[in-house]
């Protein structure tokens, strides 16, 4: 299924989320389900209200659609759900593409992620239809799928499918595993431990280790006697407005209550934190790596023999993450003086990092993660939006690269006994299979853990093309089309992006692209500025006052597809979720002529209102700036897309999906800037907003997975003239 929202913090243990010609449209009366009239849009009162910032009066016709607890509030939402409901049902397509995209699901065998190898036995989450949430497992091998036991299935627990692991983390030994589980996409996750040979819970219980802001982990005791984990305050212990804040470190013995887990470290931590733990392979060692917010500034602590934390690293010291080797060093990712990444590593018996060694330094590439082995240390990197994985010895001698398909990405890497590896590859075209390498014979061999679509991509080329953006800068383009397709500008194609946080599009197989691609349309992929496909410069020259470039960039592809033929304003869609929900707010506020249609999922379209009305948009700030510093709130206010749509404007179609459970973006935005549209847009396009009851920052299901994508696919076949 389309996956469009890359989550804000990406954590291994967790499951894994894409001329002005309206003039003429408007005249000629296309709109959507074109022989059905729609039902007219809810009314929608003004009542206004400003406030001031460094000087600067804001006016907002919209603010009390913030307050969910206002029943008019409720009454709007539900009568804006049921007219989009009414328009998306009466489209001729949607109830094929439906079938479509169900016989996908169903056709697709396991897929398996989040993998943890512990001695003898693989863990991992595995996803396989018609489940709607992937359950738990081990395996004897990863050649051996039939050797699977589940250990914790969240469909047997929660019978309507709404329940989620959110991550896991076994002991040292195998024996026991923590697993935390939420609801209903809302990610307020209780952890749970269980006995991994028999699947019997224990009768350790422990609330709020994960929420949509920080999210959570564990690391378990050499002994398997108990572990730490991240803790959110209690209701009681700090004002309502601060438990999403403040997260800390305890300890919990097993046997005992939570009342009684000891605190470990944290008190310290700023308010937005984000811990995440890790246990030494074989040793005694816990490393807590602390984000401060989103912005990608990291400190870390060791939590030693002698049961004393030692900081190793300060937010200004550019240690991007760090490993434990098995040979009493730690391997860190370093962008100090090298925003493309290098590799230190640093003995654990003194660990100062003023002596730490430059094992590998910084290349053409960018670092994307490290894994050290026995006697080996694999290293992923990114050109751009591909990857590659280089091979070292622990002191850093090249030792070659492990072959990958081209255009592809490396997801996630394993250590298994020795040297050997498991990796996960996969591509625009080929679909995520796991494979094994052995330094030893040099070979590398595709194991049973691999996914089969029911779909073939071989009609299918991906060419890498560039566009030019402001000041000259080059803009990665990844475009899938068909062999043979014709460039006379007809094509209706689609165009996503995410442009944020560091965060890399990489290549992801995909296989409801095919319904796009058999219509003649193409699919197109964008790697903008503010990710990370080119380093932390590329990042930075996207984020806080520069995050206006990120626009210009996606404008830039835009122009880019429609001056090389590929197609035209009234055939181009755009797509994007949470981060690149913004990207879609901003496009389609700044260039309303570039598009057709826009669908936008869980997007942030006001960002003066952010941080006030969402936890998690504390966070953000590290990376999107704050309205508190002046020239941030320049910044913001320049380019907020509910600032500036303007009225009596021809804006595109535009349908927004968001989820009444979500932690991570208040869908109180998604309410307003579908009534600022629709009260300004002068198109006859629909302006729709899709709320779901029962999902988060994401779907929560995956029947909930296939009715959004068939809303987005009917929605914009309908638009775009598709059949």
């Amino acid at each position: 299924m389309v996956t469009l929202t890359p989550q804000n913090r990406p954590n291994p243990r967790r499951p894994a989320p894409r001329v002005c010609l309206f003039i003429g449209l408007v005249a000629i009366g296309i709109v959507t389900a074109a022989s059905v009239s729609p039902p007219p849009v809810p009314p929608t009162p003004k009542r206004p209200t400003t406030t001031v910032y460094h000087g600067v009066v804001v006016k907002d016709d919209y603010q009390w659609l913030e307050n969910w607890d206002d029943a008019a509030v409720v009454v709007w939402s539900a009568a804006q759900n049921s007219r989009a409901r009414a328009i998306l049902d009466a489209l001729p397509s949607r109830k094929q593409i439906r079938a479509q995209l169900k016989t996908l699901f169903e056709k697709t065998s396991a897929t398996y992620y989040s993998l943890v190898y512990r001695p003898g036995v693989l863990f991992a989450l595995e996803e396989l239809p018609p489940s709607q949430q992937a359950f738990l497992i081990t395996l004897a091998s990863p050649d051996d799928p039939r050797s699977a036991r589940i250990v914790v299935d969240p469909n047997r627990i929660d019978p309507k499918g709404l329940t989620r692991i959110d991550f896991y983390e076994p002991s040292r030994d195998g024996r026991l595993v923590a697993v935390s589980l939420s609801q209903g996409g809302s990610e307020n996750g209780t952890l749970h431990v269980y006995d991994v040979s028999t699947g019997k819970e224990l009768q350790d219980v422990i609330p709020r280790v994960n929420e949509g802001t920080a999210g959570g982990s564990v690391a378990w005791n050499a002994d398997g006697s108990g572990f730490y984990y991240t803790r959110y305050p209690r209701p009681g212990e700090r004002p309502d407005a601060d438990l999403p804040f403040y997260q800390q470190v305890y300890f919990h013995k097993l046997g005992r209550p939570a009342s009684e887990d000891s605190y470990s470290i944290g008190q310290d931590f700023p308010r937005i934190a984000e811990v995440q733990l890790q246990s030494e392979r074989d040793g005694p060692n816990i490393l807590a790596t602390v984000a401060n917010g989103d912005g990608g500034k990291y400190a870390h602590y060791l939590l030693g023999p002698k049961g004393k934390w030692v900081q190793l690293t300060q937010f200004s010291d550019g240690i991007k993450e760090a490993a434990f080797g098995q040979d009493q060093f730690l391997y860190l990712l370093s962008r100090n003086d090298a925003p493309r990444g290098k590799i230190l590593r640093l003995p654990l018996d003194h660990p100062v990092l003023a002596g730490a060694k430059t094992i590998v330094p910084q290349g053409d590439n960018v670092i994307q993660f490290e894994v050290p082995t026995a006697g080996r240390l694999y290293v992923t990197e990114i050109a751009g939006g591909p990857s590659n994985l280089r091979i070292f010895e622990a002191d850093g001698r090249y030792q070659g690269t492990v072959l990958i398909e081209p255009l592809s990405s490396v997801q996630s890497l394993v250590a298994l006994d020795g040297d050997a590896i498991l990796y996960l590859n996969e591509s625009y075209i080929n679909p995520p299979a796991w494979f094994r390498f052995d330094p030893a014979s040099g070979k590398t061999t595709e194991t049973a853990l691999s996914t089969k679509s029911s779909v073939a991509f071989k009609d299918t080329e991906v060419v890498r093309e560039f566009a030019t953006s402001k000041g000259g800068t080059r803009i990665p383009l990844n475009l899938l089309r068909r062999k043979g397709t014709a460039l006379d500008g007809r094509n209706p194609t689609l165009l996503t992006a995410y442009g944020g946080f560091g965060i890399s599009l990489t290549p992801r197989f995909d296989d409801a692209v095919r319904l796009w691609l058999d219509r003649s349309g193409v699919w197109a992929v964008a790697n903008l500025r503010g990710g990370g496909e080119y380093g932390e410069e590329w990042h930075k020259s996207g984020m806080l006052t520069r995050k206006q470039n990120v626009f210009d960039d996606f404008a830039a592809c835009a122009d880019y597809l429609i001056k090389n033929g590929y197609t035209n304003p009234t055939k181009l869609a755009v797509v994007g979720g949470s981060n690149g929900g913004l990207l879609m707010g901003a496009a389609l506020t700044q260039h309303p002529q570039l598009f057709r249609a826009v669908v936008s999922f869980v997007g942030i379209y006001d960002m003066l209102r952010s941080e006030a009305t969402t936890p998690n948009a504390v966070f953000n700030t590290t990376e999107y700036g704050t309205v508190r510093d002046p020239d941030q709130f320049k910044a913001l206010y320049a380019y907020s897309p509910y600032h500036h749509v303007v009225d009596g404007t021809p804006y595109p179609a535009v349908l927004f999906l968001t989820g009444a459970n979500d932690p991570r973006v208040n869908p109180m935005q998604s309410r307003k800037m579908t009534a600022r549209l629709q009260a300004a847009s002068t198109s006859g396009l629909p302006i729709l907003l899709r709320t779901s009851g029962d999902s988060g920052h994401g779907a929560s299901s995956a029947d909930e997975d296939i009715e959004q994508n068939a809303d987005m696919f009917a929605f914009l076949f309908d638009q775009l003239g598709m059949q």
